[in-house]
């Protein structure tokens, strides 16, 4: 292995210390006019979240998570990549790149580690085992910050196949969701002789002209999600697609700010019910908005919309074994006739009826199920 170094995730008291005092220092909008959610993240329940992060959430506990699994860093074209990397002790385990998106990070594989290298202690076989790899995207969590233009969707799919030869892995598969999906998707157009399948759990597939006539109730439903994604949800991706560097001066400033930009997508896009407590608990949802507050990584998270729209996420066809899982909180969901337009093996497809767009994180155990049934069919 070429330039793998430990590392170990620390936060400093005085980063405490510094977070806690602009928390009390917080100066709040005034409320929103309706009762609801439809003007963004109530200030009641910013003002409980904060006065939680500030008094009661326990500041350690995030690296405390993370330092549980192997972590390391190791510099592609330049950048300081972080990942986490837990071999599994079955002798046939499989290895397996997992990728986040935004606003995520490697917090939400934390509950799937252990299904994945362990199998047999949650229902599983050593069948069913991998080695698991969890990078954190470039300007994201605790990998390094481009400073200059480049690092986009098709730049983190090869340096993810780096990433995996230099763990001495010469095939592997992969999986992601949100940017985690077009990154894998990447990964398997750019590493074709060692990417042998690929998961994803957000299927981006434009709608295909000649299904008009005949669309199943998924494809019904999907239309009136996009639409409602474009109408009342996307402002936050043109602002990042357009002005990162602007956005970013008040998220890396504001802790409130930063906590508010990421819960109010905890609530849209999972399935929740109306509350994202309902399916996500108040510490891992706060160790997620950790990430993005110790690294400051306000722009440089939303700096790959800037890279990467605009035709940074095209590509051609794909014949690599391909499965997806469509969840019904999706935010960009697709049927299988749809897919099999650009994904020309489809070897695994469910609609699932509970679910939403953080698949690992608020359902852990039909996440881990289905990676299963969608690579045990596959062969390395």
């Amino acid at each position: 292995m070429s330039d793998i170094r430990p590392f170990t995730v620390s936060i400093a008291a005085d980063a405490i210390t510094d977070l806690k005092g602009r928390l009390a220092r917080t100066r709040f909008p005034e409320k929103e006019t309706p009762d609801d959610w439809s003007q963004g993240i109530p200030l009641a329940y910013v003002r409980e979240l904060v006065a939680y992060w500030q008094s009661t959430y326990d500041h350690t506990r995030l690296a405390t998570r993370l330092n549980a699994y192997p972590n390391f860093v190791t510099t592609i074209n330049g950048l300081d990549i972080h990942f986490l990397h837990t071999k599994s002790p079955h002798s046939q385990a499989r290895p397996l790149i997992l990728t986040h998106g935004w606003p995520g990070s490697v917090v939400e594989f934390l509950k799937v580690i252990e299904p994945l290298t362990r199998p047999e202690l949650f229902g599983g076989t050593p069948a069913d085992a991998y080695h698991v790899v969890c990078p954190s995207l470039a300007g994201y969590g605790f990998s390094g910050k481009p400073t200059a233009p480049g690092w986009n969707v098709q730049k983190m799919g090869k340096a993810w196949g780096e990433l995996m030869r230099r763990l001495g892995y010469s095939a592997f598969f992969a999986q992601g969701g949100d940017w985690g999906a077009i990154v894998t998707t990447h990964i398997a157009l750019e590493n074709p002789e060692t990417c042998k399948g690929f998961h994803l759990n957000m299927v981006v597939a434009p709608p295909d002209p000649e299904t008009m006539q005949s669309l199943t109730p998924l494809e019904q439903s999907a239309l009136a999600g996009f639409k409602h994604y474009q109408d009342q949800d996307s402002g936050y991706s043109k602002e990042q697609s357009t002005r990162p560097q602007t956005l970013g001066y008040g998220l890396v400033d504001s802790p409130a700010g930063q906590l508010a930009w990421i819960m109010e997508k905890f609530w849209a896009w999972t399935d929740c019910n109306g509350h994202p407590e309902n399916v996500l608990g108040r510490d891992e949802m706060l160790d997620n908005v950790m990430v993005y507050w110790l690294s400051a990584a306000g722009a440089s998270s939303a700096r790959l919309y800037w890279e990467s729209f605009g035709g940074g996420t095209a590509g051609g066809p794909i014949s690599t074994p391909m499965g997806g899982s469509i969840f019904p909180k999706e935010i960009f969901r697709t049927s299988k006739r749809w897919a099999a337009q650009r994904f020309t093996n489809i070897v695994y497809w469910n609609e699932l009826d509970k679910g939403g767009h953080f698949a690992a994180f608020e359902q852990p155990a039909v996440f881990v199920n289905e990676l299963r049934n969608c690579f045990g069919s596959m062969r390395l």
